[in-house]
């Protein structure tokens, strides 16, 4: 049995304190995966801010953000959880095991075990007047057993069912606020009965019972232990009973099947169902409410929850659930269980001119609207106001709907956020939507676009802004041609009085140069691009010829027919790079091309290619080397003929 009440001066703090919570804004709920298997029980140790979880075997320890502290293993079939009085110890009926064990809840190591008896099989169990009262057995061969704490050593009876055969294992609760009473559920049929104990004398004495429909699920006590709170298969209906005759006191009322039930300090219930239809899975229910204060869709699955997977915080501040099934469990927190959950759609047309009214329009939905006049802020964000300007407030109209319109003074991106901020018994909700504004294209201009240039030559680039709003900087980048350089700023500032930018670029590439206007609020961004082309510096010379002399007006180098003349070439290097080398031959007043070959650079930019000899005088030759884009392997510089070299074979 889980124990869930508090002190009534601690029910009083807690009741102040939700009440201060309601007041401020409201927080968001979370859901995190958690590893645990399925769930038997759960209990709030709350002076360490802690969960206990039973099932498969395991008691698993998490934190209040569903964090793992610990497992505690080799629990054979461990099913119902208590905390102590004092919180100091958890007890856990271990039924594969035959037996109670209890552990330090500081340190969390194991500090007695009781065994029930070989085939008890305890699986439910509730704590007062210093013993545990177990549930055990199976069907009609369950049972009312105690541990008596206060014996020593403890000791341990059976069959104190005082007259009344369970049809199965009992579940138990009781409450130190009134140590007398022990309270048994035989759910197992649909005659099943609640049974009321005296335990005043130590042995059970039925002090009242009544079947209310049998098939119980889940329960738990209302603060001061004079009624419990009921959920059964087959209802549509979280029931509360009274005690001291079982009588009906109030339904609260879900829309499919109840599971778990947790009562909060104050007396605030929160139950949850199966939600075949995925339209919300969790009530919470002020006391002798009507109606529930919210409802929550925690999770898209159709499940049966399995054991006790619903608790409060020890303060009744937060609500804890656990949804999914083994392998896929999600550990939710409710941060404000006593409100209504609001969402806020917003809807902006996409698009807009600038200085132009426009409207928007969105909801607000909750399972209990605000009612029509209720307020919701408004809030622009553009390039004007970059941390947002308030246009103050709309209000709500009928069914949440709500309208305002505006006339953006900026371009760009506008945003338009809506926020409730919540009230007393709505949560705080926030949405936006964007627009994008129209904006004036500027005038942007740059020099020297498809224009070649020597190599290393320093080129001066021009931008040109026309009119603009705000923003008069420009920025110039180049891009050399190939993956190992990258596109880099050279420049970036205000144009001048004219409009201008410039920036120099040295052309050792061909260069993409871009100027970039960024935009301002009346004016769009815009890219301008210039592509120069650069030569590739490249110089040639003939070596092993014995003298220079000019044969017309051309200027020859003079070999031995049988000498073999040798050309050298110095060529800006890039990788895999290649000269391309022609040769022609002088004939009839004419030049032939004899020759036309590529010849790898080496990394020092060099070639040195053996030309030959004929063998015979008066041969006049030229020779050239050349870049040629794409063809020498890149295509980082634009296509260089080099200067023709002459030279001539005599005896």
């Amino acid at each position: 049995m889980r124990i869930r009440t508090l002190p009534a001066a601690v029910a009083t703090a807690a009741l102040f304190s939700s009440v201060l919570l309601s007041a401020g804004p409201a927080a968001a709920d979370t859901s995190v995966p958690i590893s645990v298997g399925d769930v038997r029980d759960t209990v709030v140790d709350g002076a360490h801010q802690r969960l206990f979880i039973s099932g498969d075997s395991v008691i698993t320890v998490v934190d209040y953000t569903g964090k793992v502290i610990q497992t505690l293993t080799g629990l054979s079939g461990v099913s119902d959880l208590l905390l102590s009085p004092d919180g100091g110890t958890l007890y856990a009926a271990v039924t594969g095991a035959d037996k109670i064990v209890a552990f330090d809840t500081t340190t969390l190591t194991q500090s007695a075990e009781y065994p029930t008896g070989a085939g008890t099989a305890p699986r439910h169990i509730a704590l007062t007047q210093g013993r545990i009262w177990f549930g055990y057995g199976d069907q009609w061969d369950s049972g009312l057993g105690e541990v008596d704490l206060t014996a020593s050593p403890a000791t341990v009876k059976l069959d104190l069912a005082g007259g009344h055969d369970f049809a199965s294992t009992p579940l138990l609760y009781a409450d130190p606020s009134d140590p007398d009473t022990l309270v048994a559920l035989d759910g197992g049929i649909s005659t099943g009965p609640i049974v009321v104990y005296d335990v005043s004398s130590g042995t059970p004495v039925i002090r009242v019972t009544k079947d209310e429909g049998g098939f119980y699920r889940d329960a738990a006590l209302a603060p001061g232990a004079q009624s419990i709170v009921v959920v059964g298969q087959g209802y549509r209906a979280v029931t509360e009973y009274r005690l001291s005759d079982l009588a009906k006191v109030h339904e609260y009322p879900v829309k499919d099947e109840p599971e778990t039930v947790t009562v909060a300090p104050d007396g605030t219930i929160a139950a949850t169902a199966l939600d075949t239809e995925n339209t919300g899975d969790t009530y919470v229910f002020p006391g002798g409410a009507d109606a529930p204060a919210s409802v929550r869709n925690l999770s898209d699955e159709w499940m049966p929850w399995g054991g006790h997977s619903t608790s409060w915080s020890a303060d009744g501040s937060k609500l804890f659930v656990l949804t999914g099934s083994s392998g896929s469990m999600q550990f939710q927190t409710v941060d404000e269980p006593r409100k209504y959950v609001t969402k806020l759609a917003v809807n902006a047309p996409a698009t807009a001119p600038r200085a132009k009214t426009l409207t928007v329009k969105g909801t607000l939905t909750a399972g209990l609207v605000p009612p029509a006049g209720t307020p919701v802020n408004v809030v622009r964000t553009d390039l004007l106001s970059p941390s947002g300007k308030s246009l103050g407030t709309t209000v709500l109209g009928a069914g949440g709907a709500f309208s305002f319109t505006d006339v953006p003074p900026a371009g760009g991106a506008v945003r338009y956020t809506v926020t409730y901020p919540g009230d007393a018994a709505h949560t705080r909700a926030s949405a936006s939507d964007t627009v994008t504004v129209s904006r004036t294209a500027p005038a942007l201009t740059l020099t020297n676009n498809k224009k070649t240039y020597d190599y290393g030559k320093n080129v001066v680039f021009t931008a040109h802004l026309g009119t603009t709003y705000t923003n008069r900087t420009v920025e110039i980048w180049a891009d050399p041609y190939g993956p190992d350089k990258p596109n880099k700023l050279i420049k970036s500032g205000k144009v001048d009085a004219h409009g201008n930018l410039t920036a120099t670029v040295t052309m050792s590439r061909d260069t993409a140069v871009s100027a970039v206007f960024k935009g301002d609020p009346r004016y769009s961004p815009r890219t301008v691009k210039s592509t120069a082309y650069a030569h590739v510096k490249t110089a040639s010379s003939l070596s092993k010829y014995f003298r220079t002399a000019t044969i017309g007006s051309t200027r020859y180098r003079y070999y031995h027919k049988n000498t073999d003349a040798v050309l050298t070439t110095t060529m800006t290097y890039y990788k895999s790079r290649k000269e391309r080398l022609d040769l022609q031959v002088y004939s009839n007043g004419r030049w032939y091309t004899t020759d036309s070959e590529y010849f790898a650079l080496g990394t020092n930019g060099k070639s040195i290619v053996n030309l030959g000899h004929p063998g015979t005088a008066g041969v006049r030759a030229r020779v050239r080397t050349s870049y040629l884009d794409p063809a020498s392997g890149d295509n980082v510089n634009t296509t260089t003929y080099g200067a023709w070299q002459y030279f001539y074979f005599t005896n």
